[in-house]
């Protein structure tokens, strides 16, 4: 078989015309512009020949690894763009850290404040949205804005105004698995299933087609270190319901109880947990070292091409 680099779409943007059908193509190739049909870009994401790559774009002062770096509305649209040129699908655009430890909640007018000066402008750079907030008010106002998807940490199961609004929008949804409590003696996987199992009923009450709904074991959320890490181990169980499986590995803390590691060091651990992942199943990858899990991706891609 004759090895065929993928393209770099940084450096050779696609036609409109072209085709995510085989190896290949441009893993940005085909993405419907921002203002599209929600479900369609969900879709088309995963029809990609590689992982689609959600790109974090925290504008808070207190995201764990990267709080206060993009909380200005001009060095936020200038990471949104600097990702997309690295070869982000989604950008994952959130103004309030979701952190499970040391974060300070703040009210929907608070974080809709921060969201204001720069999401408009983020919607406008064409590739889809995901908006990652608990509070339903505001993923509203997003959805309307033409963000594409709405990204809930706590799985359609706090806000109980959540799954109805993602419905009226008919908005593809990230349901991630979360916890009150973290409990090291419980089967997380068990745990995960039980929870996801909810969620979905919840989902289909509203009226939110399974095919809207992409599922996330929320890594480093309600778990202790070893439970992310069994999460990661067990990755192909999440894969039984038949819906596609979002990691979101970037950073996390249990890489620092492996190899000691402050967060912007943990680039390395990121990519071997992603790529785990990935090898059992994931179809997008959260992560906020874009250009590296691309690379990561896109090298995967063309070795095992030649298998």
């Amino acid at each position: 078989m004759e090895w065929r680099a993928l393209p770099n779409p940084a450096l050779n943007p696609p036609s409109p015309t072209a085709k995510a059908g085989g190896m290949n193509a441009s893993p940005s190739s085909s993405v419907p512009q921002a203002g599209s049909a929600g479900p369609d870009v969900l879709r088309t994401l995963l029809e990609r020949p590689i992982p689609a790559v959600m790109g974090v774009l925290n504008i808070t002062p207190d995201s764990f690894s990267d709080g206060g770096q993009f909380d200005a509305p001009e060095r936020a649209l200038a990471q949104a763009r600097r990702m997309i040129a690295e070869g982000a699908g989604i950008i994952d655009i959130g103004a309030e850290s979701t952190r499970p430890y040391g974060s300070r909640p703040v009210t929907a007018d608070e974080e809709w404040a921060r969201l204001v000066p720069v999401l408009a402008d983020v919607v406008a750079l064409g590739t889809p949205v995901s908006i990652d907030s608990m509070k339903a008010s505001v993923v509203a106002k997003a959805l309307a804005a033409g963000v594409a998807i709405a990204n809930d940490i706590w799985g359609l199961q706090r806000d109980p105004d959540m799954a109805r609004v993602i419905a009226e929008h008919s908005a593809p949804v990230v349901v991630m698995h979360n916890r009150d409590d973290v409990d090291g003696s419980i089967d997380i996987i068990d745990d995960i299933k039980s929870f996801f199992t909810r969620s979905l009923e919840i989902a289909a009450s509203a009226g939110i087609p399974a095919g809207h709904i992409v599922l996330d074991p929320g890594i480093g959320f309600g778990k202790t270190p070893e439970q992310s890490m069994i999460a990661l181990a067990r990755f192909d169980e999440l894969t039984g319901f038949g819906l596609p499986v979002l990691i979101a590995a970037s950073r996390k803390k249990f890489i620092s109880t492996v190899v000691p590691s402050e967060p912007q060091q943990r680039i390395g651990g990121s990519l071997a947990a992603h790529l785990l992942a990935v090898r059992h199943g994931a179809k997008i990858v959260r992560a906020h070292d874009v250009a590296e899990t691309v690379q990561a991706l896109r090298v995967t891609a063309a070795i095992e091409e030649l298998r």
